[in-house]
Parts: structure tokens; sequence; C-alpha cells
């Protein structure tokens, strides 16, 4: 796709799948064009699991000036993969809305030193059923998810975000 992207332009959405899973390859290609820092994050892999997204992430595009995890990038990749957690959850159920983050906040609990994953959950085993519920009783809902990032076995990070669902337009 590779559309230069302006201010105040909309991205055009990625066509919903066919009843068929999505290619989160072509997404995260899609997503990258859509969101030009995406390609500089250092994401290599994508994989879905029952409600969980997980992401493996490179070290070195993520680098602060001490050689380790650049806080504010852990922070942003936290904050977009909650925001493809809820935007994939829809596409699955052929919906095609507009998703903004609520709240986020992080707590950082050890160095990331070398590359990683960031799993991403929901933060309620119902959450997804309560949004169903909300988005068909309303037309909007919200969603609470939860982030670990691990370096290895050790866990680095948790994060937490409310993402919205919002309305037709």
């Amino acid at each position: 796709m590779n559309v230069s992207r302006q201010p105040g332009v909309p991205h055009p959405r990625l066509p919903l799948p066919e009843g068929q899973p999505d290619d989160l390859v072509a997404f995260q290609q899609w997503l990258s064009d859509a969101i030009p820092m995406v390609s500089a994050l250092g994401i290599s892999e994508m994989t879905r699991r029952g409600d969980s997204l997980t992401w493996r992430l490179a070290l070195e595009p993520n680098l602060n000036d001490k050689g380790t995890g650049f806080g504010g990038a852990l922070s942003a990749q936290a904050t977009l993969q909650g925001w493809c957690w809820v935007t994939l959850w829809l596409r699955e159920r052929g919906i095609a809305r507009d998703v903004v983050v609520a709240e986020a906040s992080q707590r950082f609990l050890a160095p990331v030193t070398d590359d990683y994953r960031l799993i991403c959950s929901p933060a309620e085993l119902d959450g997804p059923a309560q949004l169903a519920n909300k988005l068909a009783e309303r037309g909007k809902g919200r969603i609470s998810l939860t982030h670990q990032l691990y370096c290895g076995e050790t866990l680095c990070l948790e994060a937490s975000g409310s993402y919205a669902v919002l309305p037709s337009r």
C-alpha cells in the first residue's frame, strides 16, 4: 500500500477478512502504512492464541542511552498492541469500527536487556463478552487489557489499558 500519510487525513481501512482469520503479516504491513512509527518499533512477529496477542520484538531499535529498553518505546508498544488486540477482535466478528485508547498505565519491573515478547490479553475473562454485549446494546463499548513484557523468563513490564470502540459514524 505505502500511501504517504498527511495530518488530518484518515488512512484507508484494511478490508475485513472474508470468514477466515486475519493474515497477521498483511495486518502488520497495513499497520506500518497506517501508523508510520510502527515500522521502527522492531516487531518481528505477531501471533494470536485464544484471547492473547503476542508480539516478538527486537531490542536494538528500542535502545535507550543506557543500552536497555527505552521506557517510552515500551509504553508505546503496549498501547499500540492493545489497540491491535481490539481491532483484530472486531475484525474477527466482521466489524469495522474506530478504536481509541482511553487510559493506559505501566509499571517497569526490570531492565529489558535483549529481544523480548509482549503479551496482551483481557484483564477479565468475560471482558470480550462484556464488550460484545455493550456493542449490541449501545453501539459502543470498552474493554480493559493487560500487557506483560518478558525478556527471557524475566517479567520486565506490566501495563494496562482501557480501549474504547466508538459508535458508527
